[in-house]
């Protein structure tokens, strides 16, 4: 593993054709320093992981094995199956929703939550687990809170609720991302009912980094490293907030050591970053010639470009979203939560990238899952050009 904590420096603005230039992002001439290998926790748990192999577990997994632990993983069997065999203690198949018999009889230190979504799985999991475990780690989101126009939020802000007429227990799956975060807000509940006393709620944001198919953030490293003119949103000094999944994963396990009870957002990182400084961070680990062309937002709203799903990493820092990218983590900062710097999350998600296949790849550039595909791209960059020359910036 390497360091890149001090890869970033932040440099004077520099003139663009805006009139604005993102503040340049220099590199210390070897940034990529030795990480500190990673010790032994002070005492051995037994860790059991819901889910484990898919995104946040598979570094849950690591990072634990590395410090010690035993983990036994609780699953489906259906992502990366056998993906930890022989490296994890056991591995128990069934399903949150359905059948969690295989925890019958089971005792653990910690439970790491990291699927769940409805509060129906806190309580069939618990069926088995209530007064079987000494600690449970909920993995939730800052999508909970109901006001993201507040800039600031922290763990104590006001929270989603569902309507009175839907009943989150009999909720159809195939509409929950419509009640996404009132659902977490159910499932917090229903974890501190289930444990009381003996819980902790993680929140994040955005989770980005190596195995992530949401192309959330991946578009950008992917998008970047093929250059060209490349289509960015609104304004550079916008900001931008995201976390590791490595950086998430630790912390958690950590929590777990200290019995650290509580709710905590997890965000980063430490310090605010711009979207400018976001995109020119990744491209400060490519090769590729590239530049960028940034576009206002009521442009892109008329060329039918939506925020997050087509420019990923970013929502409108004023109305309904003006808090969405500037939440606070000061909680999680003073418990221990630690940061990676852009340079490594960028890397390595592109290190990753590299290794999908060709198709996954192709995909990306597309922006079928998330991101735009380029050959709109470059639809939206010619119309802009054309205003531009007909009527000006402004």
């Amino acid at each position: 593993m390497t360091d890149r904590r001090t890869f970033l420096q932040t440099g004077a603005a520099i003139g663009g054709a805006l009139g604005l230039m993102p503040k340049s992002l220099l590199g210390q001439h070897d940034p990529f320093l030795v990480r500190e290998p990673i010790t032994k926790a002070p005492a051995s748990l037994n860790i059991l992981i819901l889910g484990g192999t898919g995104f946040t577990g598979p570094e849950q997994v690591e990072y634990a094995l590395a410090r010690g632990h035993r983990v036994t993983l609780f699953n489906r069997n259906k992502t990366r199956p056998g993906y930890f065999k022989g490296k994890v203690a056991e591995e128990l198949v069934g399903d949150l929703n359905s059948d969690t018999s295989a925890l019958k009889g089971k005792s653990f230190d910690v439970v790491l939550d990291n699927p769940t979504t409805f509060p129906a799985w806190v309580r069939n999991a618990a069926n088995y687990l209530a007064g079987n475990v000494k600690h449970y780690v909920f993995q939730s989101t800052t999508s909970v809170y109901s006001d993201q126009s507040i800039i600031g939020l922290d763990e104590n802000s006001p929270v989603a609720k569902l309507p009175a007429d839907v009943d989150p227990y009999t909720l159809d799956p195939q509409h929950a991302s419509r009640y996404y975060g009132a659902l977490k807000v159910r499932a917090e509940q229903e974890v501190a009912k289930q444990y009381p006393g003996i819980c902790t709620v993680v929140r994040p944001c955005l989770i980005v980094g190596p195995l992530d198919r949401t192309d959330r953030f991946t578009y950008w490293p992917a998008r970047i490293d093929a250059g060209g003119e490349i289509l960015a949103p609104d304004r550079p000094d916008d900001p931008c907030q995201f976390i590791d999944v490595r950086d998430l994963a630790e912390f958690s396990v950590r929590l777990a050591e200290a019995r650290a009870f509580g709710t905590f957002n997890v965000i980063g990182p430490e310090k605010p970053l711009t979207i400018a400084e976001m995109l020119y961070g990744v491209k400060s680990i490519t090769a590729t010639p590239g530049r960028f062309t940034w576009v206002p937002w009521a442009f892109l709203q008329e060329q039918g470009i939506r925020p997050w799903r087509h420019m990923t990493v970013w929502q409108p820092p004023y109305g309904a979203t003006a808090g969405y990218q500037r939440r606070s983590a000061a909680k999680a900062i003073a418990a221990g939560l630690t940061f990676r710097s852009l340079a490594e999350t960028a890397k390595t998600t592109l290190d990753w990238h590299r290794t999908r296949p060709q198709a996954e790849q192709d995909a990306t550039l597309r922006g079928a899952v998330n991101g735009l595909d380029m050959a709109r791209e470059a639809e939206v960059l010619a119309a802009w050009h054309a205003k531009v020359k007909a009527t000006g910036p402004g």
